[in-house]
């Protein structure tokens, strides 16, 4: 079971990279809808950019539950923590290295995005395979991650005028 659950966490990592990668840019493909604008980045701002590596985990921990899930009584747990850890490292990261080095090409914020997800993933499959770390409820653990899930929608729409929400370009805030 151990290799299978880590060629499930290599296949989610690479699926994470390309669907952040399409929902980088499907705001702007779709005409800037309203539809998309919940998940997909519909700015340059860094809360914008956490979405793109929260929400496809999500999804492919949706999925991965459906077929390995079961395996581990701690799954939820340790998924809640790799979304969590991979989402927040965005912001972490950007402005570490922003404020050590100044503003960055972006080449430098996609590694960002990349190194968040590959980390988020790795502890997953840390927790999963060798830690006895466990929730009180998968459904506990569900329940954060949706809610996190309900703030990057309310943001969206009803953003806070503070600088993690600040499209750096533009000037802006949200949708």
């Amino acid at each position: 079971m151990k290799k299978l659950l880590s060629a499930w966490q290599i296949g989610g990592f690479v699926f994470t990279v390309v669907a952040g990668v399409i929902l980088h840019f499907l705001f702007g493909w779709t005409n800037e809808s309203v539809l998309v604008a919940p998940f997909s980045a519909v700015n340059e701002s860094i809360w914008e950019h956490m979405k793109l590596v929260f929400f496809p985990m999500l999804v492919f921990a949706f999925i991965e539950s459906r077929f390995i899930g079961k395996e581990f009584k701690n799954f939820w747990c340790a998924k809640l923590v790799g979304i969590v850890l991979g989402t927040v490292l965005i912001p972490v990261l950007y402005y570490t290295i922003n404020g050590a080095l100044g503003p960055t090409p972006d080449w430098v914020n996609i590694a960002i995005f990349v190194v968040s997800a590959a980390i988020g993933y790795l502890a997953e499959n840390l927790i999963l395979k060798k830690c006895n770390l466990s929730c009180k409820s998968s459904a506990g653990a569900i329940a954060v991650l949706v809610a996190v899930a309900l703030l990057f929608v309310v943001f969206t729409f009803a953003t806070p005028q503070i600088p993690i929400f600040q499209d750096p370009i533009s000037g802006t805030y949200g949708y």
